[in-house]
């Protein structure tokens, strides 16, 4: 699902306009990068966590020459789900 598909999904749910929708879809999106932003988690009952990790820097490889490369440390966003889909 992407997220024309998301805010179709919602609109149809809630009986909401598609702007509407959007509006909230955008909304939602904002607030989550935001919350992550300051380093802090969303927690989604029923769904999942998002949460920061920082990544240690490291080095790999060049897939073409084979050369070390150092690769920077980074702030990745991880989410773990909290229901099982099957």
């Amino acid at each position: 699902m992407n997220k024309s598909q998301l805010v179709e999904a919602i609109a149809l749910e809630t009986n909401l306009s598609k702007v509407d929708a959007r509006k909230s879809v955008d909304a939602f999106i904002d607030i989550v990068i935001r919350t992550l932003k300051e380093n802090d988690k969303v927690m989604l009952s029923g769904m999942g966590v998002f949460s920061v990790m920082q990544r240690s820097a490291r080095v790999g490889r060049n897939p073409r020459t084979g050369a070390q490369v150092k690769i920077a440390p980074k702030r990745v966003i991880k989410f773990r789900p909290t229901i099982d889909v099957e």
